[in-house]
């Protein structure tokens, strides 16, 4: 008679409630990670169709200059980031994390109907732009808010081993947002709608899209459970979520500050403005910009979750060092070879070489500015600093790129853009690891 290897009953139960917390895990972030795309589509259908819509609200016949226009509008949204990280921050350390994240994506809702419901200008005159920068205001409000809470949320409900791994999904979902949009886009300019279409009222159908969507990711958030951490801090101190008590770590505000410049106008330089830069600068078609730059989303998506794991292996710092380094070399030569390239293959290759480096920030962004705070003051000190940095540095990208355009000197960008990565490297450089120094034990 053979005899067979049994675990003990007590190593059934571990592995069980081992099998059992990682499912929860994984479908709270799985939720989150929905809700976060959701707003991100919303956010980026406007820079998707911006080449459709920007003659229905501003006037003209040059498109550089109506490209301007929206940009500025973009931009005009950033002012409101700030607030919105200060109010949903203040919610999610107050109140809990998941009715932050729900109140965010309900006005993410607002913000998309009233662009899909709003009149042209030859219908209602000045008043046009003016409704659609409302509408972008109340949706950067939303974003200010959602990005801390985001963050933060993922950042707790991940196991410490793969907390690089498992926050990185946020930008697999910010990233995948934009992909919905450019495949809705796809979708109306290839399937159902004519150009001429698109440019009359279609540009309205993803903007009312991202409305209905967002009420089901609000649906979805409402059954989120609230993290351990947060759990556990409202037992050792009262939540405050206060910008008093938030003042009381300088040097990690500060930090966030510095980690983020860099990292939020490469950003913003690779995705929203990347399809206005293709079209006007290099001279790719309209259809040749749009797979151009899905296939490097695609490709960004994908480097997400692998540098969000290396993070896990090696630390945070050095991903951020080599962004910083790549950033600053070769970011001129990088973009002065791409407005020359008339290729549309050669144009995705050198998007996709600035991804490699591009990534080493975004992956792990979310995560190294959780670790910096204890988790009574954490969505307001990862949300509020980032969204003030967001609003001077990532929001204005596009804005002064076309401004440099506009008056003849578009390289003068380029060195911008380096000037900025090579600051925010000295940051990197002089910072503590936060993988091997976190604070997410932290409840004080």
């Amino acid at each position: 008679m053979t005899e067979q290897a049994t675990l003990p009953a007590s190593d059934h139960i571990d592995i069980d409630i081992d099998i059992a917390d990682a499912k929860r895990r994984i479908k709270a972030i799985f939720i989150g990670s929905i809700g976060n795309l959701v707003e991100w589509y919303d956010f980026y259908a406007y820079t998707a169709f911006a080449l459709y819509f920007a003659p229905a609200f501003f006037p003209g016949n040059d498109p550089v200059v109506q490209q301007l226009n929206v940009a500025v509008v973009f931009a005009a949204t950033f002012l409101m980031r700030p607030l919105g990280g200060w109010l949903f921050g203040y919610i999610a350390d107050h109140f809990g994390r998941r009715i932050s994240l729900t109140l965010s994506v309900v006005f993410m809702c607002f913000g998309s109907l009233i662009i899909a419901l709003t009149p042209t200008y030859a219908t209602i005159g000045f008043a046009a732009p003016v409704i659609l920068a409302l509408a972008r205001v109340i949706e950067g409000l939303s974003l200010g808010g959602e990005y801390g809470a985001s963050a933060t949320y993922l950042s707790e409900v991940a196991d410490p081993k793969h907390r690089g791994f498992y926050s990185s999904f946020q930008y697999v979902t910010l990233i995948g947002g934009q992909l919905t949009a450019i495949i809705v886009l796809l979708l109306l300019q290839k399937v159902f709608l004519t150009p001429e279409e698109l440019r009359a009222w279609g540009w309205r159908i993803p903007f009312a899209i991202g409305a209905a969507l967002a009420i089901f990711a609000a649906v979805m958030r409402r059954n989120l459970h609230e993290t351990e951490a947060f759990e556990e801090a409202r037992k050792v101190v009262k939540p405050t979520g206060s910008i008093t008590n938030l003042l009381r770590y300088p040097r990690e505000l500060l930090l966030v500050v510095g980690l983020t410049a860099g990292g939020t106008a490469a950003f913003y330089t690779f995705t929203t403005y990347m399809q206005t830069f293709v079209k006007l600068s290099v001279g790719l078609t309209e259809d040749q910009t749009t797979f151009v730059i899905f296939g490097t989303l695609i490709f960004a998506t994908i480097l997400q979750p692998i540098y969000g794991a290396i993070s896990d292996k090696i630390g945070r710092k050095p991903l951020l060092i080599f962004f910083g380094v790549a950033g600053t070399l070769a970011t001129v030569p990088l973009l002065m070879t791409l407005k020359e390239t008339k290729s549309p293959f050669m144009a995705f290759i050198l998007i996709c070489c600035a991804w490699l480096f591009v990534a080493g920030y975004t992956s792990i962004n979310a995560v190294v500015k959780a670790e910096l705070f204890p988790t009574n003051v954490r969505a307001l000190g990862v949300g509020l600093p980032y969204a003030i940095t967001v609003s001077i540095f990532g929001g204005t990208a596009p804005a002064i790129a076309l401004y440099f355009k506009s008056i003849g000197h578009e390289e003068w960008f380029y060195y911008y853009l380096a000037g900025v990565i090579c600051l925010s490297l000295i940051i990197y450089s002089t910072m503590r690891d936060t993988k091997h120094a976190s604070a997410m034990h932290r409840h004080e």
